[in-house]
């Protein structure tokens, strides 16, 4: 892969930016960033940014809040207009012509156009520019302006999740031309076309925004949104307790005490998203002892970890798709059974040693298990695997970096999944080389499925192609799945118009996708 190295540098800091971050919102009194004339102030619980970039980087709850893409998605996850009023569909030339708002101005007062959607697409297909958003475009072979507020894209083949992947945040051409689009001071200093543009970032303790008076579509009604820096789980339950956050995402222990609390309201919102040990098959030890992943698989008891470290608030995960039209409910699920795994590793010719854990040409069967710092669930999760793992005659162990080694780690407690069509987060992440494949996951006919669901709008070819995918993902995992999480926020119960039945994405992204709606006020 073409510039992985700085691909891989930024993923570091993308991960431990963003993980479980919360999102916020609420008539906080605290007094963090500076005074606008509307007194409204939403105090979130975020994690730390290091920048906003979301044509390189994929997960910020920031995103929504600054930019606009061509497209967006409504509380059902389906896709509704963006920046573009309207749209067509040449199915003989396989284009897409996209029809876009006018008089929409960036924050600085410039004029949007269709040079800056072409800007930044082409950006993010670049390979020198290293984005793990790169793969939703590759199909693209021409992109066109016509005018001012028309643009279309032609594809070298059909992408059906086309239009879910417009929803990518347009960035200023006239700011960032030249730039570095991974390094550029733009990311630390972002101008959107969004319903808040940045006010102040106190670098480590708060981004604070305002709202867009001039947005082209509903002003917001609440002033102004904080994003207060609290990256430890821990820290965060401490200061949603003393008032200084309005809304966070919290763990499933620390929602709970507020259940019944006058002046708060819990939200117990579903997800796709999933957590799983990830294998890292660029580290030799995977390469040599990938027949005993499907042990590993057996060993996990699935609903215990959920039990105990999310309270019940969770689904036993089996594959990607779980909480997709495709989901495939007849493939493996590697059940929890630790009898099952011995005979895995014993048929792979392991034997028990003396210290009760088996062994393998003299070497100790075992792993460790990285996990990102300040990520209470995960890093609980991964030492209940890690000691389910060794009631099996499996050593493992968790280790807690100050930054991710991708290249020299063996595993890591990932997560993924996404609530919009079942391309995103599954071609680039098992895909051969593709952006988010960050453990060299390799197989042929995964990536055959993956294309030939892609390329059909047909519902019938398309769930073949998924029901292939997931039985071959089965038979050659990528990663042991765990558990899907629910996400679990506590909000101050004067915000109103926070949807409950939205199916939130990966880190439990996507509250805020109808926040010019909300307000702040008492009953």
């Amino acid at each position: 892969m073409k510039n992985i190295k700085k691909r891989k540098i930024w993923i570091q800091i993308v991960i431990l930016a963003f993980t479980l971050s919360a999102c916020g919102n609420s008539s906080g009194s605290s007094g963090t960033g500076p005074d606008t004339d509307d007194g409204d102030t939403l105090i979130y619980g975020s994690g730390d940014y290091t920048r906003i970039n979301p044509a390189m980087d994929e997960h910020g709850e920031i995103n929504i809040l600054i930019f606009n893409g061509l497209t967006a998605h409504n509380g059902e996850n389906e896709v509704i207009p963006g920046l573009a009023e309207s749209w067509e569909f040449d199915e003989e030339t396989c284009t897409y012509t996209f029809h876009l708002e006018e008089g929409v101005k960036w924050h600085d007062g410039e004029a949007f156009t269709a040079d800056d959607v072409k800007f930044t697409i082409e950006a993010i297909m670049d390979p020198e520019n290293g984005s793990e958003n790169a793969p939703n475009y590759e199909d693209v072979e021409e992109i066109t302006v016509t005018d001012d507020h028309t643009i279309a894209f032609r594809l070298a083949a059909p992408n059906v999740a086309f239009l879910d992947y417009m929803t990518m945040a347009v960035l200023p051409k006239h700011l960032l031309e030249g730039e570095d689009m991974q390094e550029s001071d733009f990311f630390r200093h972002p101008v959107g076309t969004g319903p808040y543009k940045l006010k102040d970032w106190d670098v480590g303790q708060a981004i604070t925004l305002v709202k867009n008076e001039d947005y082209f579509k509903e002003v917001p009604r609440i002033g102004r949104i904080i994003f207060k820096i609290v990256p430890d789980d821990n820290a965060k339950a401490v200061q949603m307790e003393s008032g200084e956050l309005d809304l966070a995402l919290l763990t499933p222990k620390d929602a709970r005490a507020y259940a019944d609390r006058e002046g708060y309201r819990c939200y117990d919102m579903k997800t796709s998203d999933y957590r799983g040990i990830l294998f890292n098959f660029q580290n030799e030890y995977w390469r040599e002892n990938r027949d005993i992943i499907p042990a590993v698989c057996c060993a996990i008891d699935r609903q215990a970890i959920i039990d105990a470290v999310l309270l019940g608030q969770g689904i036993p995960a089996y594959g990607p798709l779980q909480r997709n039209v495709y989901n495939n409910e007849d493939v493996e699920h590697y059940d929890y059974d630790p009898k099952r795994a011995r005979q895995i590793l014993e048929d792979a010719g392991c034997k028990m040693g003396s210290g009760g854990f088996y062994e393998r040409d003299g070497e100790t069967v075992g792993f460790v298990i990285s996990v990102g710092a300040g990520d209470q669930v995960r890093i609980d999760m991964a030492q209940a695997a890690a000691q389910q793992l060794g009631e099996a005659g499996i050593e493992c162990t968790v280790d807690i970096p100050a930054q991710v080694d991708w290249g020299g780690q063996m595993a890591y407690l990932i997560g993924w999944g996404s609530p919009f069509d079942a391309d995103d987060h599954t071609y680039k992440v098992f895909g051969t080389d593709k952006g988010a494949n960050y453990s060299g996951y390799s197989n042929e006919q995964v990536d055959q499925y993956l294309a030939e669901a892609r390329r059909s709008d047909d519902p019938a070819v398309r769930a073949e192609a998924y029901d292939k995918f997931q039985e071959e993902l089965a038979k050659d995992p990528a990663f042991a799945f765990i558990c899907y999480v629910d996400a679990s926020y506590v909000a101050d119960a004067r915000i109103k118009g926070i949807e409950p039945e939205t199916v939130m994405g990966h880190h439990g992204v996507g509250i805020f996708w109808n926040i010019t709606e909300w307000t702040i006020g008492n009953d």
